[in-house]
């Protein structure tokens, strides 16, 4: 199974290399991507999405990493699911798929915490969905943040 998965990183990382992408918190991001399949492994797709956080945070205490969980935002009251590092911020959802809508909140989380990277996570299917969704600057033009995503096959 790491052979599999340092496979993968290794494949991924040359196809940004490649494309001279910078990729935001590489080695973190997919320590977090693997929790999160390791967590729908063991729950399925058909969870609460409480279940699915609880289930996470323990695999992340685990892991020795330092976080933030339901993390208030601004004045508004809003909370995004948690904060690994002081760097990323993943949002969870538990639906049949995400929407434009999913991937705004996440950018007013990260433009509300001048974090750079989120990672929105889909946990109601068979398979999981993480997409990276990276901080929009002010000068940057355009509505969508760049997304990359991450399947489990």
């Amino acid at each position: 199974m790491q052979l599999m998965a340092a496979n993968k990183n290794m494949r991924t990382q040359s196809l940004y290399k490649s494309k001279n992408v910078k990729l935001l918190y590489p080695e973190l991001s997919f320590e977090l991507v693997g929790l999160c399949f390791d967590t729908h492994n063991e729950l399925g797709g058909f969870a609460k999405e409480k279940h699915y956080a609880d289930t996470f945070e323990r695999k992340l205490k685990a892991a020795g990493k330092s976080y933030k969980r339901e993390l208030i935002i601004g004045i508004t009251g809003n909370t995004a699911d948690f904060f690994v590092e002081g760097k990323i911020i993943l949002e969870f959802k538990a639906k049949r798929f995400l929407t434009i809508g999913d991937f705004t909140q996440t950018q007013r989380y990260l433009q509300a915490t001048g974090a750079e990277l989120g990672i929105l996570v889909n946990f109601g299917s068979k398979y999981v969905q993480a997409e990276r969704v990276v901080r929009i600057n002010k000068t940057t033009h355009g509505r969508a943040a760049l997304i990359r995503s991450h399947s489990q096959n």
